[in-house]
């Protein structure tokens, strides 16, 4: 029997990360504010935006602790799928670098940058 972690949109726009038994039976549950103490008690409706199957219970509740503590940035990726983003994301922020072109890139005029090292050249004057 496989585990699931998940994840809720609550009708504030937050997210709710968890892991159960059994999907359905749970989402239920949330949806019909079943446990008053729960945090989405207050935020309903709940909307199961993601989830995801794990062999163990461990494996789930790690998953849950993991996800759970991601940024809502790289939630929403997670949720569209987007793995790329969820990369780009994972990667500490000063080591985040962002590809585009500039206006004078795309025009044909030279930005003033150093050229690239290229080995053949070294091996030419050597």
């Amino acid at each position: 029997m496989p585990f699931w972690t998940y994840m809720l949109r609550c009708s504030d726009g937050r997210y709710y990360t968890g892991h159960t038994e059994d999907l359905d039976v749970r989402f239920a549950q949330h949806q019909q504010g079943y446990f008053r103490t729960c945090w989405t008690f207050s935020r309903r409706p709940v909307e199961l935006v993601w989830s995801e199957a794990f062999p163990t219970r461990d494996e789930a509740l790690v998953a849950e602790r993991m996800v759970g503590g991601w940024s809502r940035a790289k939630k929403e990726a997670l949720i569209r799928g987007d793995w790329k983003l969820v990369s780009y994301l994972a990667r500490p922020p000063k080591e985040r670098v962002l590809r585009f072109s500039t206006s004078l890139e795309t025009n044909g005029s030279e930005i003033n940058r150093p050229a690239p090292f290229v080995s053949s050249e070294v091996e030419k004057h050597s």
